[in-house]
């Protein structure tokens, strides 16, 4: 019985979302998909509650790489990259920005979290204004079941099961398993071990 209600409330919300869905292919045409993505993001963020999350994952199925039918986006997250994928029960928190990134089922981002297409969105050079700098975006990776904490921003491969601290800045890749902190973020200790000793 719940099973059938969410496949109703998840094809009513398909129905709510087809004028935001035209929208967003016709200035895809004009604008590029990423920049159409911005705006739309931006529109659907601003509905509150379950009706907002219904709504948002219906838009994102469609205008993402991937967005699994059991994954969760909260008011406010903003996305900039189509090619971003978010895996099933995976859980987004309150006001994240997300570039180009995969996050893989079961991960827990908290509120805030950033998480932009790698370490270089921007050139540094002085060749030119900082508006014309061409960047090269990476995909990053949270791995299975990782869990990221209020405010960290990420901008490099976080294994499976680690967890990221609040506040931290991640400029290399954490590996699986590990409690991580800081700015820059370093591993603090293996999960379910003692403190490494520094």
């Amino acid at each position: 019985m719940r099973t059938g209600f969410k496949a109703a409330l998840r094809f009513v919300a398909l129905l709510a979302v087809v004028p935001a869905l035209v929208s967003f292919w016709l200035r895809s045409l004009l604008v590029g998909r990423d920049r159409a993505l911005v705006g739309s993001s931006q529109v659907l963020s601003l509905i509150p509650g379950l009706t907002g999350q219904y709504l948002r994952r219906a838009f994102l199925a469609r205008a993402l790489a991937y967005c699994g039918p059991n994954a969760v986006i909260e008011f406010g997250v903003l996305f900039s990259q189509t090619g971003c994928r978010i895996d099933d029960y995976a859980y987004i928190g309150p006001r994240c920005s997300l570039g180009l990134v995969h996050i893989e089922a079961h991960v827990m981002l908290a509120a805030g979290v950033q998480i932009p297409s790698g370490p270089k969105t921007h050139g540094t050079s002085t060749a030119a204004t900082m508006r014309d700098q061409q960047g090269s975006p990476r995909q990053v990776t949270i791995g299975h079941g990782a869990w990221i904490g209020s405010s960290a921003v990420v901008m490099a491969n976080v294994g499976h099961d680690s967890i990221v601290g609040a506040g931290a800045v991640v400029t290399h890749e954490i590996p699986a398993m590990v409690v991580a902190g800081g700015v820059p973020a370093r591993v603090i200790k293996q999960r379910d071990a003692e403190p490494l000793q520094t």
